[in-house]
């Protein structure tokens, strides 16, 4: 489930510290309002310096130029996390003085008023393969690069020419009418054309799933002994749900010869060895040709490395030497509960907590659920996600009844391919619930809201690279209750784990896939909120202050560009 940054350039990074309002100035919302609290635009706030993110830290004296080739980037082409990260990552590197480029497709739905000085900058003619005749053959097609700023970093779009194609056309990210496998092939194709054709040298290619992951292949293929010898390559897998499957001839729209890759040492799908016809996978050769090879998180990269990543395990284990897990952090530009423009009163270390209570007060007016009697506590539980299996959902549907049964309150914000039962729960037993809301939409500002309201993030995935809700919870002061699997086993530390330092101490953590595990860390979490009001303050307060921003994730990124460009 997307988590989205605020419309305007990181608007939320700078608006100065304030006290909580008293609460006899704030607009206290109601259900029946013609316009949801949510929808309210949220209150100005000073354009945060370009680049920044986070504190940023002195500039480095030997700057890098890493160039970024990806098909998301937050907020302008955003499906999932991928595009959260690139941004994150650049604005913080760029931050300590590297210089960072982002090469991303022009998508027809990308939204222009959102990029700064957008602007021509040359027209490239791009290597693309086609059959006329029963011959193979090499043309091109003619691709115009634009270039702008967006949050502060430089972006390099890339269009074809769609006199010629309906490459990139559509009103979504995703899904278009177009082939997706061809058109990013020629997408990396045509980043690394803009590269060889405007004589950039970068030191790193960065790359993101499988999407360009062919980069890395052309790149040591056709690009490295033709003038482009300086770049070294990084591929960061986000999620192995897709690896990118592609036959030779589906390769071919490179340019380049697709059945040169047909070796179990390059980019063969071992799984489609004797089929008719054998396939290649994108993600395979990205990671059998990059120079390193990252994904979003330590547990995620040894679970993947050891039998959980699929077939894909094998060539990760082979090439375990240059794997590496480096945890996501969170643009602190962005999550901040004491300078969030969307919240009615802000709170945080520096200015203390009590504006916490206000946000929760108002998020339970604005959804119409009852607010607990003096001297008794209600813990409010929130659920940000897609609903899709890989989330747990039947998890995710035991604790809403679970909570209510343990006396707390639930909100539901999300919506997925999987979401008909939430839907009629919605529509029918847990209509007007004075303890539940279940909000099957996708609203950023919302997710704002309810971060800075909840006592406890619920997020209980089947399998999870990194997850960023658990990050932004503990971030706003709410207590995980999380699944033992990848980032979630990295970022949360069970509170009564006598094996764990307590400074280290943040959350309640499972690890079994059915309702009895998820109860035993859930009643827990309601049971010490309800019974332990002063140890929670001082747990919400530590939360608070720990550090998962992309100031402390970039550093071990650019250690290993440094490693792999001495």
């Amino acid at each position: 489930f997307p988590l989205q940054a605020p419309t305007a350039a990181a608007a939320a990074a700078a608006a100065p510290a304030a006290r909580p309002p008293r609460e006899e100035d704030i607009e206290w919302p109601s259900p029946s309002d013609e316009v949801a609290f949510w929808e309210r635009p949220p209150r100005p706030a000073e354009v945060a310096p370009a680049g920044a993110s986070g504190s940023g830290g002195p500039h480095t004296a030997h700057p890098l130029h890493v160039v970024h080739v990806t098909a998301e980037m937050a907020p302008i082409a955003k499906v999932g996390g991928l595009g959260d990260v690139v941004t994150g990552l650049a604005r913080s590197c760029q931050a300590k003085g590297h210089a960072v480029e982002i090469v991303l497709p022009y998508y027809e739905c990308l939204p222009d008023d959102q990029i700064e000085g957008l602007q021509w900058e040359v027209d490239l003619e791009v290597p693309k393969g086609h059959t006329w005749d029963g011959e193979w053959q090499v043309g091109s097609v003619r691709t115009a690069c634009w270039s702008g700023r967006v949050e502060g970093c430089r972006v390099l779009l890339l269009r074809p020419d769609w006199e010629s194609c309906n490459l990139f056309r559509g009103g979504r990210i995703y899904g278009g009418s177009y082939n997706e496998t061809e058109a990013y092939l020629y997408f990396c194709r045509a980043a690394l054309e803009l590269l060889k054709a405007t004589g950039r040298q970068p030191h790193v290619l960065h790359l993101h799933e499988w999407q360009t992951s062919a980069a890395a292949m052309l790149y040591w293929e056709v690009y490295h002994r033709d003038g482009l010898h300086k770049p070294r390559v990084v591929l960061t897998i986000h999620n192995m749900d897709n690896t990118g499957e592609c036959r030779a001839e589906e390769f071919d729209v490179t340019g380049v010869r697709g059945e040169q890759f047909k070796d179990i040492e390059k980019a063969l799908d071992e799984r489609t060895i004797g089929h008719n016809p054998e396939r290649l996978s994108l993600l395979k050769g990205g990671i059998v040709y990059s120079n390193a090879v990252t994904t979003v998180s330590p547990t995620y990269a040894e679970e993947t490395r050891s039998g959980h990543g699929g077939w894909l395990g094998g060539t990760l284990s082979l090439h375990s030497q240059k794997y590496h897990g480096i945890l996501n952090g969170i643009d602190e530009a962005i999550w901040d509960p004491e300078a969030d423009p969307y919240l009615p009163a802000p709170f945080g270390p520096k200015l203390g907590w009590d504006g916490k209570r206000i946000c929760q007060r108002y998020v339970r007016a604005g959804l119409g659920l009852s607010s607990p009697e003096e001297g008794q506590r209600s813990p409010l539980v929130i659920c940000v996600s897609r609903l899709v299996p890989q989330k747990g959902i039947h998890l995710i549907r035991h604790a809403i009844h679970r909570t209510i049964e343990q006396g707390g309150q639930f909100v539901l914000l999300g919506s997925g391919h999987a979401d008909g039962d939430f839907r009629a729960m919605a529509g029918n037993e847990y209509k007007d619930h004075p303890h539940v809301r279940l909000l099957i939409t996708y609203s950023d500002a919302l997710s704002h809201h309810l971060f800075a309201a909840a006592d406890i993030v619920l997020v209980p995935s089947m399998f999870e690279p990194c997850g960023l809700t658990q990050i932004i919870g503990l971030k706003y002061g709410a207590l995980p209750v999380v699944r033992h699997t990848g980032g979630l086993a990295d970022t949360v530390k069970d509170v009564d784990d006598n094996d764990v330092p307590d400074g280290q101490k943040n959350g309640f953590v499972f690890h079994g896939t059915d309702e009895g595990s998820l109860n035993a860390a859930l009643d827990r979490a309601i049971r010490y909120n309800k019974e332990r009001p002063e140890w929670w303050r001082e747990m919400e307060e530590k939360a608070g202050k720990m550090d998962f921003s992309w100031d402390r994730s970039s550093e071990e990124y650019l250690h290993l560009y440094n490693s792999i460009t001495a």
